[in-house]
């Protein structure tokens, strides 16, 4: 429902009926909302895998060629050619790992930033909490991750470095890595649905952000001083925690992860009030 006002509505459940209210204030988190919604959170969820790769010929098979596709590429320019340091891994494995968390970054938050833009007939029409638009679009991106995970295992198997227990511990990096695209994808979704520059500057900004993570480059190659800095991008972090756990690589420092894992809930908590900001006038905006 929506009745053209500028402020976040405030839902409440009284004996049976419901009543959308406005609040005006400092926005807050309403868990208990999302918990009544987590059915339709399910529902963007599967409708988003399902749109993906409607009418594709090869689809979730994309996933798997994408990575497989980069890795090749940047084996022979970076690996063979530019002869970067690949921390005693083979190159190809090296990069695999990096890419790894970097992709379902970069999926998710592609995704999530058009989330808004992408559902306006949806938004102006009914009500339900608009933030879980991009995050379903975030969780979407796990089925490709999945499928890239599935080749990779393939991979390092082919060479040899398979791991082992450790495998185990690979959901602690790919919670860090959500929660990044989903602060990241929140603060670009409430940009978007203001601003139509955000679509043309989207991929360059997402090209930067690769090209600042330790995917093609090993971390070794950043200066010991800088690296408390370059840690400020949690998928610093991420990266070296899946070369960790899949190649046996050194475990990052604990003060890098405590920076990063930082660094990645402030840009969730801010992309999360920002968004709630947006959300009370995007219905008129968008």
């Amino acid at each position: 429902m929506e009745d053209g006002s500028h402020a976040l509505p405030d839902v409440r459940t009284l004996a049976g009926w419901r009543t959308i209210e406005s609040t005006t204030g400092w926005p807050r988190l309403a868990v208990g909302e999302f918990w009544r919604h987590r059915e339709l959170l399910g529902f963007f969820l599967w409708r988003d895998v399902k749109v993906r790769y409607k009418q594709t010929l090869l689809g979730v098979a994309w996933a798997v060629l994408q990575p497989a596709a980069t890795v090749t590429i940047f084996s022979v320019v970076f690996g063979r050619w530019a002869h970067l340091q690949s921390d005693g891994a083979p190159y190809p494995a090296f990069c695999l790992a990096g890419l790894l968390p970097w992709m379902l970054f970069a999926t998710g938050v592609t995704s999530a930033a058009n989330s808004l833009v992408g559902n306006v007939n949806l938004i102006t029409k009914v009500y339900f909490p608009r933030v879980l638009l991009p995050l379903s679009n975030v969780l979407a991106a796990l089925v490709d991750f999945g499928a890239a995970l599935f080749m990779a295992l393939a991979v390092l198997g082919w060479y040899g470095t398979m791991p082992s227990v450790r495998l185990l511990l690979l959901p602690l990096p790919i919670v860090l890595v959500l929660a990044t695209a989903a602060g990241a994808g929140l603060w670009l979704a409430a940009l978007n649905a203001r601003y139509r520059d955000v679509r043309h500057a989207l991929p360059f900004l997402v090209q930067l952000w690769m090209y600042s993570t330790p995917i093609v480059y090993s971390l070794a190659l950043v200066p010991p001083g800088w690296r408390s800095v370059a840690a400020l991008n949690p998928l610093l972090t991420a990266v070296q925690c899946f070369r960790c756990i899949l190649l046996g690589a050194p475990a990052p420092a604990l003060g890098l992860v405590t920076i990063s894992t930082c660094a990645a809930l402030a840009l969730l908590a801010t992309g999360l009030t920002v968004f709630h900001l947006t959300e009370r006038s995007v219905a008129d905006t968008i």
